[in-house]
């Protein structure tokens, strides 16, 4: 059975956000000019996949998600759809790795499906950089210190400084995930910003599958130090289930 490779440590203690002249107004500033620039400049991009998206997934071309922002306020994501609508095949449910189609997957990996999300940051509901806007479902689930991710916009990316760029379950926990979150909202500076970005680049010439294979496990409040998948999970159940049977009989 996969087990946590190092038993990480599950802080408790109140994070302290940075408040300076750049967080309360230049880095707004410089979202709104690069956020537009962007737009501008890749509005090539921007239709031909637009109408990629028309041919292999139809309508709509956006996928649009309910996500908390900062202080947990909630507002609409968009996103390029990297799946089918089709929900169900023989009156089962598909599932997310059923209906992600190749194109989808080219999306993902290169992250062409978050360019939508420039709009996001030009409106201020989220930023370049910054905590990624993850399920509203998971609010209530934070500690008390994790809960502080939210006190600052969310972005279209935000990495731990330092270590692997391969990224999967083993790799980049939910705890690994939050509190590289929290120390962005202690650190925030513009030369963290600039890191993150450069950091960005380097994720996506890595080829990491983290955001293609749909496979990682949700958050649910208890299991911040998870390496294993989705599917190592099942197996991990179906495996115990079995031995109980024949401990039973």
């Amino acid at each position: 059975m996969a087990e946590a490779k190092v038993q990480q440590e599950i802080r408790t203690d109140i994070p302290h956000p940075k408040n300076t002249i750049y967080t309360r107004c230049i880095k707004r500033v410089l979202d709104v000019v690069l956020s537009g620039t962007a737009i501008v400049v890749l509005s090539p991009v921007l239709l031909v996949l637009m109408l990629l998206e028309l041919i292999i997934h139809g309508r709509p071309i956006f996928y649009m998600d309910k996500r908390p922002g900062k202080d947990g306020r909630i507002f609409e994501m968009y996103k390029f759809r990297s799946m089918l609508n089709e929900t169900e095949r023989d009156g089962k449910h598909l599932t997310p790795a059923e209906r992600i189609t190749p194109f989808g997957r080219f999306l993902r990996r290169t992250s062409l499906d978050e360019l939508p999300g420039l709009f996001n940051v030009f409106n201020g509901t989220m930023s370049v950089i910054g905590p990624r806007p993850l399920m509203v479902d998971y609010l209530p689930l934070y500690n008390e210190r994790h809960k502080y991710r939210h006190s600052v916009r969310p972005g279209l990316a935000c990495w731990r400084i330092g270590g692997t760029d391969q990224l999967d379950s083993s790799t980049w926990t939910w705890n690994d995930q939050f509190e590289s979150d929290i120390y962005y909202v202690e650190h925030v500076s513009f030369w963290l910003d600039v890191k993150m970005v450069l950091k960005t680049f380097k994720i996506l010439f890595s080829r990491s599958e983290m955001r293609t294979n749909s496979n990682r496990v949700k958050f649910d409040g208890k299991n911040l130090l998870e390496t294993r998948t989705k599917k190592q999970i099942l197996a991990d159940e179906a495996a115990k289930a079995a031995e109980q049977m024949k401990t039973d009989n």
